[in-house]
């Protein structure tokens, strides 16, 4: 595609500053969404900062060749929280969530260097256009439910006639607001001129967030619940420290992990260490296979091959090391965020500056108070309009991918038809604490198809016999000419 700003390009000054915005506004909702998940002391403010910090290391590794940004890892959820499981204080459990980090961030390590030593030909066979193109295309698909899911819900609860806490706004009320986000974004990239085209998320989160507050003022002036969406009350909760207010609320140190993971390491033993391995591990090698096509989506778009330059190698280095910075920081490992090659993709903007603006960004904001409670308060439907948009563009590009794909071969044909519907059905695999996501369940079973029918024949069309066609008669100067020989 055409990009607007390449790998190597510079914007300048406050185009800078809001195109960095841009990208940290599309990955912020899912990146604090898990300390908030998991709790046990992870807050949203560490959460950010990891993963500023593990943008920079992996733009470091990558040479500033691969406009990417690292955020929260969701494949790691069970593995966080069995480092708190059986009632482990919360320092032990950081001190796992460090170790666990650490572990996976090994595994790719390990993987980077025997790829150093064997080249990627092997994987680029493995992983053909027809392996890798639907795999995408579930990555976006996968999280359609819940991009759909949050267009629905505001975020304001109230409590029913029996004391359980339930959403306060209509779905009818969230969805308008999600869908005045999604068309702002739609007309801005589509007919937008300059700048506007360059920052359509901006505007509408910012449409969609204006929305969604008048309509909750209203809901609130006219007692109306169903009209109450935005949550204002998190910006009072974060101004609290120990219960209670205090007046240095607009800059906070964010409670990092490594402070209390040092506290528990008089608990440590060869029982945690076990479990910890057996939580982290062998999830690490499954996000290996999404890191690759991760980066081979970012390559269709920037049209050059990041396997090849910067190389696998260093953005396995990148992701892996990236990911123990982040979690030392945020407790969360860190991984390539589809959100990020989305935004890339749908405003030409491929600048690793901005990415790296981006980063800074993500580390000022988690001391600035009111910014953190701001990103925290946009409502899940207006992120839920954005997303339809973000996880819209990752599986078309997927699809996208399959163009050049022989669909008429049998061999491609089922590849394609397994990896889409067992990742569409939503197929996953349990061992103990070991989860293998459906992405990654659809993505082995269609290497293995691919495997398995790879010495199949491709059938070759016959050519329809022909009926010899009648001599031609010959024309009356050939009879005269005929007759004189004669």
């Amino acid at each position: 595609m055409k990009l607007t700003y390449d790998i190597a390009d510079k914007p300048q000054g406050g185009k800078l500053v809001v195109f960095a915005l841009q990208q940290m506004l599309a990955i912020l909702a899912a990146t604090i969404a898990v300390p908030m998940i998991i709790g046990n002391g992870l807050t949203p403010a560490a959460a950010m900062f990891g993963a500023g910090v593990g943008t920079i290391v992996y733009l470091l590794f990558t040479q500033r060749k691969s406009p990417v940004f690292l955020g929260s890892s969701f494949a790691f959820l069970g593995s966080m929280a069995a480092a708190f499981a059986g009632g482990v204080s919360m320092q032990l459990g950081m001190l796992g969530l460090l170790l666990g980090a650490v572990l996976a961030g090994l595994v790719y390590v390990l993987i980077a260097l025997i790829i150093k030593a064997v080249g990627v030909g092997w994987l680029n066979r493995l992983m053909p256009p027809a392996v890798i193109g639907p795999t995408v295309a579930i990555i976006g698909l996968s999280l359609a439910g819940n991009a759909v899911g949050d267009l629905q819900k505001g975020d304001v609860s109230i409590l029913s006639g029996t004391g359980e806490s339930v959403a306060a706004a209509s779905p009818y009320a969230a969805i308008i607001c999600g869908l005045i986000t999604l068309a702002t974004v739609m007309l801005c990239s589509t007919y937008g001129k300059k700048m506007m085209k360059l920052i359509p998320f901006i505007l509408g989160i910012l449409a969609g967030y204006l929305a969604a507050a008048i309509l909750t003022a209203i809901g609130y002036s006219a007692g109306i619940d169903a009209l109450k969406i935005v949550d204002f009350s998190v910006f009072s909760n974060y101004m609290l420290a120990d219960g209670a207010v205090t007046v240095n609320t607009f800059f906070s140190l964010p409670h990092l992990t490594f402070a209390e993971a040092l506290r528990g390491t008089g608990e440590f033993s060869a029982s945690y260490f076990a479990t910890i391995f057996a939580a982290y591990v062998p999830v690490a090698f499954v996000v290996f296979a999404e890191h690759v096509a991760d980066h081979k989506n970012l390559s269709s778009i920037i049209g050059r091959d990041l396997l090849e330059t910067p190389g696998l190698t260093r953005t396995l280095l990148g992701d892996g090391i990236g990911s123990m910075a982040g979690a030392f920081f945020g407790g969360c490992p860190n991984t390539t965020y589809g959100e990020s090659i989305a935004c890339v993709a749908i405003t030409g903007n491929a600048s690793t500056l901005t990415i790296f603006a981006a980063a800074v960004g993500c580390i000022l904001f988690s001391f600035i108070t009111p910014l953190v409670a701001f990103v925290d308060s946009i409502p899940a439907c207006v992120m839920g309009g954005v997303c339809i948009a973000l996880y819209g563009f990752i599986a078309v590009s997927g699809l996208k991918m399959l163009q050049g794909v022989d669909l008429g071969s049998n061999r491609n044909l089922f590849t394609a038809s397994v990896i889409l519907i067992t990742g569409i059905g939503g197929l996953s695999l349990h061992f103990g604490a070991v989860t293998i996501t459906e992405i990654a369940t659809a993505l082995i079973l269609g290497i293995l198809t691919n495997r398995m029918l790879s010495k199949a024949k491709e059938e070759v069309p016959a050519e329809p016999v022909r009926a010899a066609a009648p001599a031609p008669a010959p024309k009356p100067q050939q009879r005269k000419k005929r007759r004189k020989k004669k």
